[in-house]
Formats: C-alpha cells, sequence, structure tokens
C-alpha cells in the first residue's frame, strides 16, 4: 500500500474518531465541523429501516434532542476500520436515564468520508 493511500485511509479514521470525541464532550458545534452541508445521516430508528435526516441543521437538532434525552450518552468506539474514504465503527453506547438507571446499546456505524468531511452515516443496531 502507497503511503499516499495509507493516509487517505487513516484521515477518514481520524475524522471519524474527532467526531466521536465531540459526541462525547456534547459539543454539537464541534461535531457538526466533521459533518458536510448535505450530509446524508441514517438513524437504526424507528425499526425496521430506520429514518434520514439530511443536513447540517436538522442533523445539530437531532443531536440537540439526544443529548436533551441523555445527558450521560458516551460513545465508546469498540473497533474502527478505514477502507479509503469509508470507515465501519463497532461500538456501544451507554447513557443513564433521569432516574439514574444506566442502560446501553450496541451497533455499527458505515462512514463515507470526502474531503474531510463525513458526507454519509448509516446506522445499525443490536437488538
Amino acid at each position: 500500500m502507497t503511503p499516499i493511500r495509507m493516509e487517505k485511509i487513516e484521515s477518514a479514521s481520524r475524522i471519524v474518531m474527532s467526531f466521536i470525541e465531540a459526541f462525547n464532550q456534547h459539543d454539537i458545534s464541534a461535531m457538526m465541523h466533521f459533518i458536510s452541508d448535505d450530509c446524508h445521516f441514517e438513524i437504526a430508528s424507528p425499526a425496521p429501516d430506520g429514518a434520514t435526516i439530511t443536513g447540517k441543521p436538522a442533523i445539530a437538532q437531532y443531536f440537540q434532542d439526544v443529548f436533551t434525552q441523555c445527558p450521560q450518552a458516551n460513545l465508546k468506539a469498540e473497533e474502527l476500520l478505514g477502507f479509503g474514504i469509508r470507515c465501519i465503527l463497532r461500538w456501544r453506547l451507554d447513557w443513564s436515564d433521569p432516574s439514574g438507571n444506566t442502560s446501553h446499546l450496541r451497533g455499527m456505524d458505515l462512514f463515507r468520508v470526502q474531503q474531510d468531511l463525513i458526507c454519509e452515516k448509516y446506522s445499525y443496531l443490536k437488538t
């Protein structure tokens, strides 16, 4: 593999990891720094096909709602694989509800990164 190709693989992975770090800080502004204006963001619910959110404003609002409902949300990257402009992330999301009960979900996301921005994210959830 050439150094240029390796740099592209590493670059996409670094961008996804930076997005996760911003998520864990609940910093929506920083998260949007890594999202393209026309990003196609597919979430895993409602079953069976999920829902699609398109564009920075709608994605920012989605995360505002997530952090309001789950103010303790923390995303752990269990594994991240880079394939050029694609990344696969296996993750675990932990949170506490307002009563202090803890819970978690596990799943995978498929990202497409172009020009150093996430332009697609497809989520798959283990239920």
